[in-house]
């Protein structure tokens, strides 16, 4: 999938300009999607399945695919694909013992109550399914956090309460899936400096929304332009291309 949640607030997800601003998203999805391994027959749930392009290629394996995701858009840019795709809050899965495996991409960082979606993921596997999945763990995005909360705090305003992921340790989130009942086979933290097409101010569009939202048009537009300056002595090469310093957090778990 994509990097698409239940809606943060002010996280308004548009499958359009996703797929301007965030394609590698899904393109860069193939590691996690090796580990999952879909056999022929296997019923599959992509958990924030966005607009499914991976979900689609999942599927070429001959497994059958059901996904779920929190964001009209992107389920309605699913079906369009002629996927499964449902409108589905992940922190309270409807599924029972129904699937072979839980496959996530890019998705996990944004449900924030991470231990309900890990016992949902737990109820919706057959015994012995396992749960694959790809997303932000520790150190993702830092320098970017790091420069929009500086950017609200010079103007007074804390950025705690606006902080909309969940970008655990590996140590973190074993213990959550043990506590879950699943075994897990490898988790490790990866850093994967990610080149951005349209720039980080593309990125910033369409990631950064919670960080901003409610504030003055003019309060917005001198946040970001306060981070893009701090950011790109670090992250914008003197080509003026963009890269974001993301960690993702990949894991392979089984009940």
């Amino acid at each position: 999938m994509t990097d698409v949640p239940h809606n943060a607030p002010g996280q308004n997800w548009n499958a359009r300009g996703y797929a301007q601003h965030a394609d590698f998203v899904p393109a860069l999805g193939s590691a996690v999607a090796e580990l999952l391994a879909p056999r022929p027959g296997e019923r599959i749930l992509d958990l924030g399945c966005g607009d499914g392009t991976l979900t689609a290629a999942l599927a070429e394996s001959g497994a059958t695919l059901v996904g779920v995701d929190g964001a009209d858009d992107m389920v309605d840019a699913a079906r369009a694909r002629g996927l499964d795709a449902r409108l589905v809050d992940a922190h309270h899965l409807p599924f029972d013992h129904e699937f072979d495996a839980v496959f996530s991409n890019a998705a996990l960082h944004w449900m924030l109550n991470h231990e309900a979606v890990v016992a949902g993921v737990r109820r919706a596997l057959k015994p012995g399914g396992r749960f694959v999945a790809e997303f932000g763990g520790h150190g993702n995005v830092a320098a970017i956090c790091t420069a929009l909360l500086a950017a609200l705090h010079v103007r007074g305003i804390s950025g705690k309460a606006r902080f909309p992921w969940y970008f655990p340790t590996t140590e973190e989130y074993r213990s959550c899936l043990e506590a879950a009942g699943f075994t897990v086979e490898t988790i490790e933290l990866i850093p994967r400096p990610t080149p951005l097409p349209t720039g980080m101010a593309g990125w910033l569009a369409t990631f950064a929304n919670p960080f901003l939202h409610g504030l003055d048009d003019d309060v917005r537009e001198a946040v970001l332009e306060d981070a893009l300056a701090w950011l790109a002595p670090s992250l914008c090469d003197s080509h003026g291309n963009w890269t974001a310093d993301y960690v993702r957090l990949r894991l392979k778990a089984h009940c």
